[in-house]
């Protein structure tokens, strides 16, 4: 049998139908489901069980927790029931805040997100926050996996940076995955899925290239046939 490719997929679907039924197409082919605000904010813990199905694929808790540390650690607490793989909260929190989100769930691994994929640098200093996005995501890295962040979201382009900075035993998850020729949509800093894994990147986001698809298992089979090619 062929091992799931490392691929989370983004189940942003309109409704929870829709999520249940991509997830079921794409299981055979990927890792991971990702679940992201939108949809557990409509649908609540519900839409867990719905995606991980009878599969029990690993199921990407993205609600990005940002807040002081008492209510972060009370809302991982509060979701870590779910069973979760990862859960995402934002490094822009602090270590004290990342610390309260890994001790109030033990069983899932906290992924703390460096910089959203749509921030250019431009964006950056227009909210005060000076230097190349590799320098700041590599500084806000630091400081989650000191904090024990488990897991680290960020670009592509900065994976290679991060992993020189944090070693081998973080989980590095990147979205802004396009394949090649397709419009970035809202992302500033992308990258095609093989190369993104050949910048050492352990689980790749992708969306819209896969949901978006007539048939989205079969999306997501050739996107997991081409990256055994690049990674066997």
């Amino acid at each position: 049998m062929t091992t799931p490719a490392p691929i989370a997929v983004a189940l942003d679907a309109p409704d929870l139908e829709t999520a249940a039924r991509w997830a079921g197409l794409v299981t055979p082919h990927v890792s991971t489901v990702k679940v992201g605000l939108e949809l557990y904010l409509r649908y609540g813990p519900d839409v867990i069980a719905s995606v991980r199905g009878a599969s029990g694929v690993r199921v990407f808790l993205d609600l990005k927790l940002h807040d002081i540390p008492n209510t972060v650690g009370a809302a991982a607490r509060a979701v870590a029931r779910l069973k979760p793989t990862y859960l995402t909260v934002h490094a822009a929190g602090g270590p004290a805040m990342v610390r309260a989100a890994v001790e109030a769930a033990p069983g899932t691994q906290i992924a703390a997100v460096t910089l959203l994929t749509s921030l250019s640098e431009a964006d950056l200093a227009g909210i005060g926050i000076q230097g190349p996005p590799e320098d700041v995501v590599r500084r806000m890295a630091a400081v989650a996996v000191g904090a024990g962040a488990q897991a680290l979201v960020c670009s592509p382009r900065e994976v290679a940076a991060v992993r020189a900075e944090v070693g081998p035993d973080v989980t590095l998850i990147t979205p802004g995955v396009r394949l090649a020729g397709a419009d970035t949509q809202d992302q500033a800093r992308v990258a095609t899925p093989e190369e993104a894994i050949a910048q050492g990147a352990d689980l790749l986001v992708i969306g819209r290239p896969i949901t978006g698809a007539p048939d989205p298992g079969a999306a997501a089979a050739g996107i997991a046939a081409a990256l055994r090619r690049v990674s066997p």
